[in-house]
């Protein structure tokens, strides 16, 4: 008959019933559709097989579902990603991080660089003597550090200088044990604290090494290098461990209270 619309038979539709009650999620769902021929097989059931015992052979799913279940937890994975890096974007929009700048300076092997990588990655790192020098970003309540990290060999220290532009603080790192050499860095202290770019800069000294046995105490390096005389730079002497981390994130907060509300780096 023309013009008669065709209606679709009760039976075409899929009525609520003939769902199994195990399918909770959409990823079942899917499944449910993509599979007809395992619509009404219950969750753990089990199929005979030609080559064992139907009472113990498990029902093993099919490749396709595998594949499809994974591209699903890959899906679910890089939304939450994406919203997570979406989120941080947001969060430095809003509340954006100040970022200062520190020179980490001290004589070769004093922990300079194990020191910065410590605060950076977290972990100990096995360091090669530096020449020139490292920077690295550390992050810390949401105050973004720019830190150097300073060759320490003789031939290299006349190059500091060249460093300390638009420095906020300057991270001193001693070797506790290093008893002979405490009036050489006593001396490279003093005279970069004389440099015109250092003018206002806050000064951390790191007592590191003390997790070994001879060395030398926050007080006697504070003594060694007459800190006391210090008048035109705020310090503080923070004893430190480099391959631990213990104290680091001390000093670090230090100079954090210290250098909050000063201009930031352009």
């Amino acid at each position: 008959m023309r013009g008669k619309l065709r209606t679709r038979h009760e039976h075409e539709y899929p009525r609520p019933a003939q769902f199994p009650s195990h399918l909770s999620s959409k990823s079942d769902l899917l499944l449910f559709f993509l599979h007809p021929h395992r619509r009404s097989d219950p969750p753990n059931s089990q199929s005979t097989s030609s080559r064992g015992d139907p009472s113990t052979t498990s029902r093993q799913p099919p490749r396709r579902e595998i594949q499809i279940r994974r591209s699903l937890g890959c899906l679910r994975r890089r939304r939450r990603d994406k919203m997570g890096a979406w989120m941080s974007r947001v969060w430095f929009l809003m509340f954006p991080a100040k970022e200062y700048k520190i020179v980490v300076v001290g004589l070769d092997n004093a922990g300079k660089t194990t020191t910065l990588y410590k605060l950076h990655l977290g972990e100990a790192v096995t360091a090669a003597p530096t020449i020139g020098s490292n920077v690295e970003e550390v992050v810390f309540k949401n105050i973004r550090f720019e830190v150097w990290d300073l060759g320490g060999q003789e031939s290299l220290r006349t190059s500091w200088a060249t460093y300390y532009r638009g420095t906020h603080a300057v991270i001193v790192v001693i070797d506790s044990t290093d008893r002979a050499r405490i009036n050489i860095i006593k001396d490279e202290l003093f005279r970069l604290l004389q440099h015109g770019d250092l003018e206002g800069a806050v000064v951390l000294v790191f007592a590191n090494k003390q997790d070994l046995k001879d060395a030398m105490s926050p007080a006697e390096i504070t003594d060694a290098l007459s800190l006391h005389s210090i008048k035109n730079h705020d310090w503080h002497i923070q004893a430190s461990c480099a391959i631990t981390g213990e104290g680091l994130y001390d000093g670090l907060g230090w100079i954090a209270q210290k250098v909050a509300g000063k201009a930031t780096t352009s």
